[in-house]
């Protein structure tokens, strides 16, 4: 039985009992009337008549009563569900062509417009998630075509070496090594990335202080490598989210810091809240970088070659994964070229709501 069905039959079954009510008192007040005009004492005898005449009249008019309220509720059922037609009829639609387009949902506050809202919310987060998988499987096809062909490559030329000694094959050996390390750290950015775009489900709460404490620790050793002093200040900064992702936006942060800098340059971590508002800052200095490109170098596979100060170059994920984390954390980033060289890069977090403190 389908919904509009037992709807109609509940509405039928409501309003033929309330009829079957209504016509049961009236036949037992005139029944009653009518026995007290007869037998009572010094009243004029005369027939009172029932209200709905005899019992073949009143079987016309229980079974009228019983039409009109299967009609009555057929009617109703269908009115009350229209809007889950509609609804129905839409996300069938959405969800066979086009998961860009949202529902429309009315002015008034009701449980079709929350249901309405509450798909348009599902709809995002599967637009989300299918993009983020299309952009993995680009980024991914074209970033692994290089590693696994220079692997290739160092393989075929060493076996096709015959004078190749145990020297030459172990030099082949540790330099597909270093690119097999190579190409994992672009698959764990390319899965940090994708998780980043397709947004977070639950929030927790944490402290970006203590987030960042465990980042500047983790690179301290690199720091120290490109002769770069990393330094922090750490306020307490709350706010929810995923911490792991948390984690990875300010390590992603400081470990750009440190590659886009110079030997005796500096780096600096900074956590504090504004208005109720967690706020990361990453400070650093380095080359100089036009203005016009800052914004560029939050897209995936975006960097300036130019002042690594003789590192080895990233993939360019870095500040692309910033981004794709703070937008699946409603925070703004905002990046500014310094004068004399390097970046300012703040990353300003919404409010902590109490639910998710409490």
């Amino acid at each position: 039985m389908s919904v509009r069905l037992r709807f109609a039959l509940l509405y039928s079954g409501a309003f033929l009992v309330s009829g079957l009510l209504v016509l049961a008192v009236v036949f037992l007040t005139t029944s009653s009337v009518q026995r007290a005009g007869v037998a009572g004492p010094g009243v004029v005898r005369h027939p009172v008549a029932y209200a709905f005449g005899p019992p073949a009249d009143v079987t016309a008019s229980v079974a009228a009563l019983t039409v009109l309220s299967v009609g009555f509720g057929w009617l109703l059922a269908s009115r009350l569900l229209r809007p889950v037609r509609v609804i129905t009829a839409a996300a069938q639609d959405i969800s066979a062509s086009n998961l860009s387009r949202r529902l429309r949902l009315g002015g008034r506050e009701d449980e079709f417009t929350r249901l309405g809202r509450t798909l348009n919310d599902l709809f995002a987060r599967l637009e989300a998630s299918f993009q983020a998988q299309r952009h993995f499987v680009a980024n991914a096809s074209h970033e692994l075509r290089t590693p696994l062909t220079a692997e290739r490559t160092l393989l075929q030329v060493a076996l096709a070496d015959p004078d190749a000694d145990a020297a030459a094959l172990r030099e082949a050996c540790e330099q597909v090594l270093a690119l097999g390390q190579r190409t994992e750290r672009l698959i764990d950015g390319l899965l940090t990335l994708a998780t980043g775009e397709r947004g977070i489900d639950r929030r927790e709460p944490c402290d970006l202080a203590r987030i960042a404490a465990r980042a500047v620790r983790q690179l301290g050793e690199a720091a120290a490598g490109r002769g770069v002093r990393l330094e922090a200040r750490l306020d307490a900064a709350p706010a929810a989210g995923d911490p792991r992702l948390l984690e990875s936006l300010i390590a992603n942060l400081a470990d750009n810091a440190l590659r886009y800098n110079q030997p005796g340059g500096w780096a600096e971590v900074i956590t504090g809240a504004h208005g109720g508002r967690a706020v990361v800052s990453v400070r650093n200095t380095g080359p100089a970088v036009p203005q016009q490109e800052v914004t560029r170098l939050f897209l995936p596979f975006q960097r300036l070659e130019a002042g690594r100060a003789g590192q080895p170059g990233g993939h360019g994920l870095g500040l692309a994964i910033v981004r794709a984390v703070a937008d699946a954390h409603g925070a703004a980033v905002e990046a500014a070229a310094r004068d004399g060289g390097g970046l300012d890069v703040t990353v300003t977090f919404p409010a902590v709501p109490p639910a998710v403190t409490s």
